[in-house]
């Protein structure tokens, strides 16, 4: 990742995710600041504003000192398990770690336990339709890609509520000069028009503070039907009462005078 970034390709990403990225955090000034996955590309041009900004790398993945080695601002994290108090961080990005996570639920579970209450997260992954999803190359070309109604389940599952729908890479992945050039008009241009082979989703949802609480039905205690029995003692007074009677009714009767 830190090798595709450092390319002109790798550039071109960030410069035009990170348009969408820089557009709706304008007022993340003064703010914490953090991203889970790989965030140094998008993180950047927040460092000199926010109060405090870190980026947390997976373990499976790896990490890379950022911004620099007296000044690092990174750890290696589970990213199922951050080391980051409840409601700490105001806005949260997460890159290149939804696609790889073994457990996307799981993961975006912790992401709302960290996420402060009026707080956001933006969540970039490749589309299932865009043909950056297709190349090996790029690291848009491992993990899982999403749909856009799968990327909303996801969500909407974790308690998030989405409020920003956007794409970005519309230009094809090709690591040439023509191409890299030509690339910002075909992103307006993709855009306006909604072209439907756009490379990433991003999107920026809020946390939701009040958790739905599934109605669970209480257990019921069942009375048993009742039937009348005799106790065994009364049964047995019973059965040897019938026997008397039955022994009498053979018995050969004299007759009457």
């Amino acid at each position: 990742m830190r090798d595709f970034y450092r390319s002109p390709l790798g550039d071109l990403a960030r410069r035009l995710i990170g348009r969408i990225i820089h557009a709706r955090w304008l007022g993340a000034a003064g703010m914490t600041v953090a991203a889970v996955g790989y965030g140094p590309p998008y993180l950047d041009r927040f460092r000199d504003t926010a109060a405090r900004s870190l980026s947390l790398m997976p373990a499976e993945q790896g990490a890379a000192i950022w911004p620099e080695r007296n000044r690092c601002a990174v750890a290696l994290v589970n990213a199922e398990m951050l080391p980051l108090p409840d409601n700490s961080v105001d806005r949260l990005l997460i890159a290149h770690a939804l696609e790889a996570a073994q457990s996307p639920g799981v993961l975006l579970e912790e992401v709302w336990r960290v996420i402060a209450p009026e707080g956001r997260v933006l969540v970039i992954v490749p589309s299932r339709r865009g043909v950056w999803a297709r190349v090996d190359t790029t690291p848009f070309g491992h993990g899982l890609p999403y749909s856009k109604t799968q990327l909303r389940d996801l969500l909407q599952g974790a308690v998030f509520s989405p409020v920003y729908w956007g794409e970005a890479l519309f230009a094809p992945p090709i690591n040439r000069r023509t191409v890299i050039r030509a690339a910002p008009t075909i992103e307006r241009v993709g855009a306006a028009v909604g072209f439907p082979f756009a490379g990433v989703h991003v999107v920026e949802a809020v946390k939701q503070v009040y958790r739905p609480v599934g109605v669970h039905a209480l257990p019921r205690a069942r009375r048993a039907g009742v039937k009348p029995a005799l106790a065994p003692i009364a049964r047995r007074q019973a059965r040897g009462c019938a026997d008397h009677a039955s022994f009498w009714s053979l018995a050969p009767r004299e007759p009457m005078e």
